[in-house]
């Protein structure tokens, strides 16, 4: 019986011992011929986002693009109504006009019938210096004949002076009303009609900007007044995503740096797009501060591993890639 049981544990050990060595050689083959999975690096996709705002406070009367909307450069995307910037233009421009009718009154010159006026007035001027010149010539020779006093000369002479300067008097105003404003009227007619012109310029470049367009071929990210809502100056109406400036973003610890320099190409795939592999070409690095990790990268003499902020853009257009979308960069196993 003793016979047969040591046989039994000799099986066992024999059996046990086969496993063992079994495994130890699967782990061997393991060890030498099994590589570690390849790491990975996600990302996503980003594309440039333009606001739509405007200088026009108002009431959003119509909106003509919807989430994901599809639109050229030119197109228009939004109507805003504005009365009180209407009744600013028409109280501009009937200011324009009044002084448009001053300045053109001005530039017209004195009225024919107070040039006239001021020519008769002159005339009369002429005549009663000709009657005082004669009635002084007599009285000078009589006072040379002793007939009438040295005072009676002096009031002739004084009247005839009197009469001399009228005269003068008169061909001035004559003479200002023949030659109109003056420069300096003129010149302030001008100057207001410029400034009422500036404000319905001012007026009308605000009112430009009540049908707001895009500037650039993209698609529409996001809407977000209503229609019938108020908006104020600068509010943003919506937002517009350009097609043609895309690019992919990786976080990445700064062991990898030394593969993604600046200006080297990558090899990404967008699981998305049917798993479609393209190059990128990489063209920003930030280290990204606050948002860095702490990775003990030896059991002693630690250090801090920050996380670094990768750019990369595609060499070819990608035909259905959208901002958000998972970029997969696999790094050179070291």
């Amino acid at each position: 019986m003793d016979t047969i049981t040591k046989k039994e544990e000799r099986r066992l050990l024999l059996i046990l011992g086969a496993v063992i060595a079994s495994l130890a050689l699967i782990a061997i083959i393991g060890f030498i011929f099994l590589s570690p999975p390849q790491p990975i690096v996600e990302g996503q996709a980003e594309a440039t986002a333009i606001r739509i705002s405007g200088m026009l406070p108002g009431r959003v009367a119509h909106i003509y693009a919807t989430e994901g909307s599809q639109v050229k450069a030119g197109d228009t995307l939004v109507h805003i109504y504005s009365a009180s910037a209407e009744a600013k233009l028409a109280q501009a421009e009937a200011m324009e006009a009044a002084a448009a009718a001053q300045n053109k009154k001005i530039n017209a010159g004195t009225r024919s019938q107070v040039k006239q006026s001021a020519y008769d007035i002159w005339q009369q001027a002429i005549a009663a210096k000709e009657i005082a010149k004669k009635t002084y010539e007599r009285m000078e020779s009589l006072y040379a004949q002793d007939v009438i006093s040295e005072q009676k000369r002096d009031e002739a002479l004084a009247a005839y002076q009197a009469a001399q300067a009228a005269e003068g008097a008169a061909h001035s105003q004559y003479t200002l009303a023949l030659e109109g404003a003056q420069q300096e009227d003129k010149s302030s007619a001008i100057a207001i009609v410029d400034a009422a012109r500036g404000s319905v310029k001012e007026v009308e470049s605000v009112l430009n900007d009540q049908y707001l367009t895009a500037p650039c071929d993209g698609v529409i990210d996001e809407v977000y007044p209503n229609e019938g809502e108020l908006v104020a100056t600068g509010t943003p109406i919506m937002s517009l995503l350009k097609n043609d400036d895309m690019w992919v973003t990786f976080n990445v610890r700064e062991e990898l740096l030394n593969d993604l320099p600046i200006g080297d190409t990558i090899s990404i795939m967008i699981p998305a797009l049917n798993r479609t592999k393209t190059k990128a070409q990489v063209f920003y690095s930030r280290d990204m501060g606050t948002y860095a990790i702490w990775r003990a990268t030896k059991a002693s003499g630690q250090w801090d591993s920050r996380t670094f902020m990768i750019k990369a853009r595609p060499l070819e257009p990608i035909d259905n890639l959208r901002p958000g979308m998972t970029i997969i960069y696999n790094p050179p196993q070291k």
